[in-house]
C-alpha cells in the first residue's frame, strides 16, 4: 500500500522529531502493509521547508531504512498550504509533487472550505497542475458537500484521514462521501510514532467491513476511467496531460 500524506521526514515541521523516529513510523507502517510513503512536510509560512532539500533528506532516511532491515521506501513530496501556492514556482511545486509527477497535495487554509479552495486549484490547472485536497473532513462548513462537489466536478481528488473515516465522530457521514465519490484516498497523515496518529492504512478493512459502497475508495475504483489517474508513485509522465472531462 502507499500512503500519501505522512509527515515522516525528521526534523522538518511537527512530523517526526529525529531520524530514530523515522526509522520507528516506517516500522509501524511495514506492519500495516505499506511499502511506499510520501514524506509530505508542511510548506507553510510556519516552518521552514527548502523544497529543494527534500529528495536529500529522504534518501538520508531511505539509506537507514535500508540498514535496519526495514522495507518501506520514502519519496519526497510536500502538503502546501493553500496560500502559498501562488508564491511558489513552477520549479518549486515540481519538487514538492506526489510522485514527482504533477499532483499536489493542497491543505485548504483554516476554517470551512470556501471558493479561495476552488479558485486556486483553476489557476493551478492552468499552470499544469492538478489538486489532492487534503483532509476536508476538519474544514466542516454550511455548504460542505456542495463545496466537495465542485472540488470533484473541478477534477480535484479528496483525501480523508484514513483513522478518522474507520472511527472518527464523523465516521458515517465520510462514508457516505465515499459512497457519492467525493473522498477518493485514504492516507494517514501520520506526524510521530510517539503518538498522534500513526502511519496505518489498514483500517481501509475496517471500513470494508462496515460499508461496500466504500470500494469507491480503493485505488482502482477512485476515479472513473475517463478521469485523469490518481497521483502515480512511479515517477513524471510528462507527456500525459490530464483530460479536462471531470467526475459529476
Amino acid at each position: 500500500m502507499i500512503d500519501l500524506h505522512c509527515h515522516i521526514l525528521p526534523e522538518l515541521d511537527d512530523g517526526a522529531r529525529d531520524l530514530a523516529d523515522s526509522v520507528e513510523m516506517a516500522r509501524q507502517a511495514q506492519a500495516d502493509g505499506i511499502g511506499l510513503i510520501c514524506g509530505t512536510p508542511h510548506i507553510h509560512p510556519d516552518h521552514i521547508v527548502l523544497p529543494e532539500e527534500l529528495e536529500g533528506r529522504a534518501h538520508a532516511v531511505n539509506q537507514e531504512l535500508e540498514r535496519e532491515g526495514i522495507d518501506v521506501r520514502v519519496v519526497a513530496a510536500g502538503e502546501i498550504a493553500e496560500p502559498m501556492l501562488d508564491k511558489l514556482s513552477d520549479e518549486t511545486l515540481e519538487c514538492v509533487a506526489l510522485g514527482q509527477g504533477r499532483w499536489l497535495l493542497v491543505e485548504p487554509r483554516p476554517g470551512p472550505l470556501g471558493q479561495e479552495l476552488e479558485d486556486a486549484i483553476l489557476r493551478l490547472e492552468a499552470r499544469g497542475f492538478r489538486a489532492v485536497v487534503a483532509h476536508p473532513e476538519r474544514h466542516p462548513g454550511i455548504d460542505f458537500h456542495d463545496r466537495m462537489g465542485a472540488l470533484v466536478e473541478m477534477g480535484a481528488l479528496v483525501q480523508a484521514t484514513a483513522a478518522l473515516v474507520a472511527a472518527g465522530p464523523a465516521s458515517d457521514y465520510l462514508l457516505e462521501l465515499a459512497g457519492e465519490g467525493l473522498i477518493h484516498l485514504l492516507a494517514s497523515d501520520a506526524h510521530s510514532s510517539h503518538g498522534g496518529r500513526p502511519p496505518r492504512l489498514c483500517f481501509c478493512h475496517v471500513i470494508r467491513t462496515r460499508d461496500e459502497s466504500v470500494r469507491q475508495i480503493d485505488h482502482h475504483d477512485a476515479v472513473p476511467r475517463q478521469e485523469p489517474d490518481p497521483p502515480s508513485m512511479h515517477g513524471p509522465t510528462p507527456q500525459e496531460t490530464p483530460p479536462h472531462e471531470t467526475q459529476g
